[in-house]
């Protein structure tokens, strides 16, 4: 279980970490090009959600990497619910009902991720 607890929280943060570095690093004009809901969006706010999505990545790995505070593994995995909630919803309203499914994947890996730190397999010492 901790194996597989560990594996769904790597590939979560590798997927935060890329989708994070492309809404802070990329021009938004670059990202109005691919995707709809950036448009209504200002580039404050699309900066904004990368670095959430980057320290997203960050929480999911190094509290228990490094032994400090490794309950924020949860606690990251509870906040990626609440923000896979908040791109299913942008994401419906633009009628995007694959990247809807999407969300709801990696809300459901999240809330293992979750529910595993939180109950059968926390970082303990």
């Amino acid at each position: 279980m901790n194996l597989a607890l560990w594996i769904v929280a790597g590939l979560l943060a590798a997927l935060a970490l890329f989708s994070g570095a492309t809404k802070v690093f990329l021009p938004k004009s670059k990202l109005d090009e691919s995707t709809d809901w950036t448009e209504s969006a200002s580039a404050g706010f699309v900066r904004t959600l990368g670095v959430l999505e980057i320290l997203a990545a960050v929480g999911l790995i190094l509290p228990a990497v490094l032994d400090i505070a490794p309950v924020m593994v949860a606690v990251t995995a509870v906040c990626w619910i609440l923000l896979m909630i908040g791109g299913m919803i942008t994401h419906a309203r633009y009628e995007h009902y694959n990247n809807v499914a999407l969300c709801l994947v990696l809300l459901g890996a999240a809330a293992f991720v979750a529910w595993g730190r939180f109950g059968p397999e926390p970082f303990t010492g």
